[in-house]
């Protein structure tokens, strides 16, 4: 377990130089942890054997909420719009999930993917309110009063999400952690059984939907200031088929697994436009089947894996 701390020690160190070291980077490394608060929530949900093919609703609801607030109350504060803007979706989440958690395998997921086609529907139709498919325009939000350009918002805001990231995990291995956390697992392995022995499952379930909820509204509005718009686009079904497959990539066996999934698709996303604009399709198809096949466990399958083997073989050492 040391050894596991220490790679992803690592990691965040490394990540934290990419503003220095790779400037190139940021903006993708910024939208890569965005997604991945996101597909945090999904994972929470996939622990519980419950799949949600809508989730991109709330990662919308995040950013058009941080848009709404600086474009009709005035209030740009970083900090503030990204606190509003996880609430509101909590909110949301809480009153979506009351409904939709009740239900299981094949018809949790259609009733995801379609509430959550009603809500991009509403977000593409209402233009004097949503701005239609032109979407809505944000400006770049001050930072504790503090007025920056956009290049250095981006580097703050890179960083809050470093943060944020570093925050959300720990909080996240304590939450699996917790009976809470055993309670959202046990759903899937015997959902009965739990049932007897007093805990109810659709209140865990409410709990967990509305974390994951709230999750996707960070990120949402993550996204939305550091692209400086926001799109219907964000609630489309293909954006959840997306974080469903990036919390699977990454690996559902820890918190840090859908991160590392965001960062590793939107690196590769990045590589593969850059080297071959018209068969980018083609390379980003081919590398997660590679994953997909030789990683059951996801890419923190991989790490996990790594870190036992040296742990394993310094012990022999010792021994010896």
């Amino acid at each position: 377990m040391k050894i596991i701390y220490a790679l992803f020690a690592a990691a965040f160190a490394a990540l934290a130089i990419v503003p220095f070291a790779a400037p190139w980077l940021q903006f993708v490394l910024t939208i890569a942890i965005a997604k991945g608060f996101a597909a945090v929530g999904v994972a929470l949900l996939l622990r519980a054997g419950l799949i949600s093919i809508g989730h991109a609703m709330f990662y919308a609801a995040g950013a058009y909420t941080a848009a709404f607030i600086v474009l009709w109350s005035g209030i740009s504060d970083l900090f503030v719009l990204l606190i509003a803007s996880t609430l509101v979706t909590a909110a949301i989440g809480a009153l979506v999930g009351a409904y939709l958690v009740r239900y299981r395998a094949i018809f949790f997921a259609m009733l995801n993917l379609a509430v959550s086609m009603v809500f991009f529907a509403l977000l593409s139709k209402l233009y004097g309110i949503t701005g239609g498919t032109d979407g809505l325009r944000v400006p770049v939000p001050t930072v504790l009063g503090t007025t920056l350009t956009k290049a250095g918002f981006d580097i703050v805001l890179f960083y809050v999400a470093l943060a944020l990231m570093a925050i959300i995990a720990g909080l996240g291995v304590q939450f699996l952690k917790s009976p809470l956390g055993h309670a959202v697992g046990a759903i899937h392995t015997n959902e009965v059984r739990l049932e007897y022995l007093g805990v109810s499952a659709w209140s865990v379930l409410l709990i967990a939907y509305t974390i994951s909820a709230a999750l996707a509204g960070l990120g949402g509005a993550i996204a939305a200031v550091s692209i400086g718009h926001v799109l219907p686009e964000y609630a489309y079904w293909t954006e959840s088929g997306h974080l469903v497959l990036t919390a699977v990539l990454g690996g559902i066996g820890g918190v840090a697994g859908p991160f590392i999934g965001s960062i590793f698709l939107e690196i590769v996303h990045t590589v593969a436009v850059g080297v071959a604009h018209n068969a980018w399709n083609l390379i980003m198809g081919a590398t997660l089947l590679l994953v997909i096949f030789f990683l059951p466990q996801g890419l923190y399958g991989l790490v996990t894996k790594s870190a036992d083997k040296t742990s394993s073989a310094k012990l022999g050492e010792n021994k010896s």
